[in-house]
């Protein structure tokens, strides 16, 4: 049985964008380039064949994968969570209790993270650290180098 992975509408809908993306983008262009390479003739010394077949079977692979993800896929509603407790498309304005640093993450689905906008994983050290907690609660994370506490100072969704 496939495992069900939860997703926002936005999220969700990238995976769409891309799987059409190399379907009728990608996957084309590749039959293309192995019409070119048979054109030229003797494929058993063909190079530019043999590239375009491997292409071709990484593409076809991406493509069953992202399918098989998209149908085991949920979108998350968001109107019924719970603010006061972190959970999955929370935000959570933390306090480093070592340095006193602050940031907010939100934390999202595994294939939606991106540290850049800040949004990371459920699945991550901190992510599995803060979910549950609530305002004022002190996290303990995990990580390769001890424990590091994290104090949860707000949760916004």
């Amino acid at each position: 049985m496939a495992q069900i992975n939860y997703y926002t509408k936005e999220g969700r809908q990238k995976m769409i964008d891309d799987l059409l993306e190399m379907e009728t983008v990608q996957r084309p262009a590749i039959s293309k380039q192995i019409g070119e390479a048979i054109d030229k003739g003797d494929l058993s010394e063909n190079a530019e064949y043999d590239a375009a077949k491997e292409a071709q079977g990484l593409l076809e692979m991406k493509i069953a994968k992202l399918k098989e993800i998209i149908v085991n896929s949920r979108v998350i509603d968001d109107s019924g969570i719970d603010s006061s407790k972190v959970f999955i498309l929370s935000t959570a304005k933390i306090r480093n209790i070592k340095n006193d640093m602050t940031v907010s993450y939100t934390l999202v689905a595994e294939n939606e993270a991106d540290i850049k906008l800040k949004k990371i994983s459920v699945d991550s050290p901190i992510g599995k650290g803060l979910l549950g907690k609530s305002k004022g609660d002190i996290a303990d994370v995990v990580t390769p180098n001890g424990i590091v506490q994290f104090e949860i100072l707000e949760i916004t969704r």
